[in-house]
């Protein structure tokens, strides 16, 4: 439910790490002074002051947390920094504040960001190495299972302009984390994915729900999308965590993508959204846009008026959206609705092959260029989500192969998932065998 207007602050904690250490270049936009300037602003602005507001640092992660998450090739300490560990750790120890009721809402707002990272993790794409949503993902229910036994329901709505193509790979066959990406139109940006039929897989179809929303659309077209689609699915899911993940590139002056999002919109999208938990992903308008949306968005977790917050190059046309955008927006919405609410009977991605639905897919890391190659495949069972088995290769790693037993398992998936990751062990066909087995504590 929207929060009420209030002047007292509800207890929010903000986890802050700027990652000094990591930068793919010193120049690029994925690099610390992304979040210096807005340390700054929040910090003049008096953020800190308000009673019920209060920074933290992160806990640094360990190796273990970050392969449960996952597949690291050949290793984790191999695609992954002590920076990762600690961005990684902001989003963890966010979800402790919230679930040790020490904060009401928490926002990590670290870098370097995450939802591009796919299950196989090779090397960076899109910026990212490990997908901080997904670690803590898996950390919540290592350590917060639900008390009545059941499994516990998870929503993850991300909002960064890019398509959260790392997020939806990962949490495609589960049944229980749902997946909605508000994203600009994968035919007009990077990663060129996030159409409406990715919607699942054999075990969780529904799970997906992708809003492609077309390059200009603003802050009314946003707060259309979260109110008509998002908020309905949303009710209808019953989750027990809702998780933002606040991607900022969205924003009218960002370099990277063609939205016309304002700080105020951030704000009034957080506000409608109410999530738990917010994790920064991406957004390059280093000092034009995100000191302003990162103090909108701490206002609007906090329950406080936002109205004042106004970036510099804000004009009224900055954020006008046409009525052919707005017709086009209604349209999309109106698809997901039907999409969660009436998925079709199997995946549009990939075929069944011997009890199996299996899918062969290339994957480009752009930022290590880097070609991978995948064969992945589920058990279809009647019992269970079904185990998962994922054969990949890249220019880096030979051929390996990486088994996944998810949760709530049932004993037949868990049995051969363990009799393949031995086969694979004794074979010579394998650089590498990695086994998850979600049932487990240890990685």
């Amino acid at each position: 439910m929207p929060h009420e207007e209030s002047t007292h602050a509800g207890r929010l904690g903000v986890v802050f790490f700027p990652a000094f250490d990591w930068a793919i270049s010193a120049t690029h936009p994925e690099r610390e002074e992304r979040l210096l300037y807005t340390c700054d602003q929040l910090h003049e602005e008096g953020l800190f002051d308000i009673p019920g507001i209060t920074e933290y640092r992160p806990n640094f992660t360990e190796q273990a947390d970050l392969a449960r998450a996952h597949f690291c090739l050949p290793n984790v300490a191999a695609v992954s920094t002590d920076s990762h560990l600690a961005s990684a750790g902001a989003a963890v120890t966010a979800a402790r504040l919230v679930l040790e009721k020490k904060a009401d809402k928490a926002f990590a707002l670290a870098r370097p960001p995450g939802h591009h990272a796919m299950r196989v993790v090779h090397g960076n794409r899109g910026f990212c190495n490990i997908n901080n949503e997904a670690v803590m993902v898996e950390y919540v229910r290592d350590h917060w299972p639900h008390p009545e036994g059941r499994p516990l329901r998870i929503a993850i709505v991300d909002t960064d302009v890019h398509h959260g193509d790392g997020s939806q790979d990962i949490f495609w066959n589960d049944p229980h984390t749902l997946f909605i990406s508000l994203h600009q139109d994968g035919r007009t940006l990077y990663p060129g994915s996030g159409f409406p039929g990715e919607c699942g897989g054999p075990g969780a179809l529904g799970r997906t729900i992708n809003i492609p929303l077309p390059p200009e659309t603003a802050d009314e077209g946003y707060l259309y999308a979260v109110k008509n689609a998002v908020l309905p699915i949303l009710a209808e899911f019953k989750p027990d965590l809702v998780i933002n993940s606040a991607g900022q590139d969205n924003h009218f002056s960002d370099p990277l993508a063609n939205m016309r999002l304002s700080a105020q919109g951030y704000a009034a999208l957080n506000r409608a959204l109410n999530p738990d938990i917010a994790v920064l992903e991406g957004g390059y308008a280093i000092r034009g846009a995100l000191p302003y949306v990162n103090m909108g968005i701490c206002l609007a977790l906090a329950g406080l008026p936002f109205e004042d917050i106004r970036e510099p190059d804000w004009r009224p046309e900055s954020v006008r959206q046409r009525p052919e955008t707005s017709r086009c927006i209604a349209g999309i919405c109106d698809k997901a609705l039907r999409m969660y609410r009436r998925p079709p009977v199997r995946p549009t991605e990939g075929q069944e092959e011997d009890g199996w639905w299996t899918r062969r897919r290339h994957i480009f890391y752009d930022t290590d260029m880097l070609r991978e190659s995948q064969h992945e495949g589920w058990r279809l069972c009647a019992d269970c989500s079904g185990l998962g088995r994922i054969e990949t290769s890249s220019e880096r790693v030979a051929r390996s192969l990486c088994i996944l037993i998810p949760r709530h398992a049932c004993p037949r998936c868990r049995e051969e998932g363990a009799a393949l990751a031995e086969k694979g062990h004794s074979s010579a066909r394998y650089a590498h065998v990695l086994m998850i087995d979600h049932n487990k504590k240890e990685a």
